[in-house]
């Protein structure tokens, strides 16, 4: 799937353009209104000075939280302050992200600006990806990049509805980025290929476990999921998270890793708790050994060696999803030592993927996030395509 991204395009196919950009800047904020994180605006700036390098007018657009209709609380504003201090200029911010006041600011842009629209997702139209809304959105700009990954797997009026009404439409940098390692992880990945999948449970990741049966040579599994694995295998559990109606497919899973010649790897030892608590007493068992009444709420060191040892000789490794309650310290050993074991594989040559989701704010929390080749900024889109699906706001691009 390969797609035409801002690369491609010239200072000539640029200059006085006017740019709509959709970015994904749903950051965190503190009760004050403070961004607490600014990765995701960070993130976004590539893109965002090609374009203003190459004398464009950049139009920025972006959902914020889930609000119904317009509320005080969701609007972009921080998000302009940040924007204007990163990029030594002011960044404009009109009240809407449709109509005359923005007709008004796009007009008045001199090349190289930086205007960003109000949140797109005031407009109830936006997730309905309405054809009249995705028109207005688009009727102040000549060219369109999508740079929002994390939304990429839904079909909104920003994301995929003005690409009907604005050309050429291209990938920004990220997106470029997030395509050439989640793609090449699955599709053209060095050898050998192992994936960690982790979580608590097995439902949420059927799709991206069944299709990486296809493709990997190693198949790790932790979290929460490995005890429904357990108790198809026909092990007792305690009182560790099961789902009842996946027992079979468990089995189906196992299977199907022995007749593809896939390396599937549980833990042999977990550290199991009374109670599903920070400061719950723990032990640690072998799989064989979980008490009545306890519940497993991490991997255990034999299993953090074991995986380690089957990591060595990879050279591309791919992470979704912890290995137990990393929340809890006393349970976050498993997913700290697979986050500082990628790091040192990342030194030797491995290309290390994290896959979105709980275990990028792992690698953060262990304080190695730069030390992996790559760090996906979606959790249901990372998922979606690593899983094999098409992306409606990547499929609506334009072909390179």
């Amino acid at each position: 799937m390969s797609k035409k991204t801002v690369a491609n395009l010239s200072s000539s196919d640029l200059s006085g353009k006017r740019v709509l950009v959709r970015a994904d800047f749903n950051v965190p904020l503190d009760d004050a209104g403070n961004i607490t994180d600014d990765t995701r605006i960070r993130a976004a700036l590539p893109t965002i000075q090609d374009l203003t390098s190459k004398g464009a007018k950049v139009i920025l657009s972006s959902h914020f939280g889930r609000p119904k209709g317009v509320d005080e609380k969701y609007r972009l504003t921080p998000v302009a302050k940040r924007l204007s201090e990163l990029l030594g200029q002011e960044v404009a911010k009109p009240s809407d992200c449709i109509g005359d006041e923005v007709a008004a600011a796009v007009a008045a842009m001199q090349n190289g600006q930086v205007l960003l629209l109000e949140n797109v997702r005031f407009h109830k139209e936006e997730e309905k990806n309405d054809p009249e809304f995705a028109k207005q959105l688009a009727a102040n700009a000549d060219l369109y990049v999508n740079d929002a990954f994390g939304t990429a797997h839904r079909a909104h009026a920003s994301t995929e509805g003005v690409t009907k009404y604005l050309s050429p439409s291209v990938a920004g940098y990220l997106i470029e980025k997030e395509l050439q390692y989640l793609q090449n992880a699955i599709e053209n990945p060095k050898r050998p290929l192992a994936a960690i999948i982790g979580g608590s449970k097995v439902s949420s990741k059927i799709g991206v476990i069944e299709t990486l049966l296809e493709k990997c040579d190693k198949l790790l599994l932790g979290g929460g999921m490995i005890f429904t694995f357990y108790k198809a295998r026909g092990l007792s559990v305690g009182k560790s998270l099961v789902e009842e109606d996946k027992l079979e497919l468990a089995k189906s899973l196992d299977a199907k890793a022995k007749e593809r010649g896939v390396q599937l790897l549980l833990p042999t030892d977990v550290v199991v708790a009374d109670n599903f608590a920070a400061d719950a007493n723990s032990q640690i068992v072998s799989i064989e050994n979980i008490p009545d009444g306890w519940m497993g709420l991490d991997i255990g060191p034999e299993s953090v060696k074991m995986f380690q040892a089957a990591l060595a000789d990879c050279k591309s490794v791919l992470w979704n999803g912890p290995m137990g309650v990393f929340e809890f310290d006393k349970f976050a050993v498993g997913t700290e030592a697979i986050a500082r074991t990628l790091a040192d594989l990342t030194k030797t040559g491995t290309d290390t993927i994290i896959g979105g989701g709980d275990s990028v704010a792992a690698v953060e929390k262990v304080g190695v996030a730069d030390q992996m080749s790559h760090i996906s900024t979606g959790g249901g889109a990372s998922l979606e395509l690593l899983e094999g699906k098409v992306l409606p706001g990547i499929a609506a691009l334009d072909e390179a």
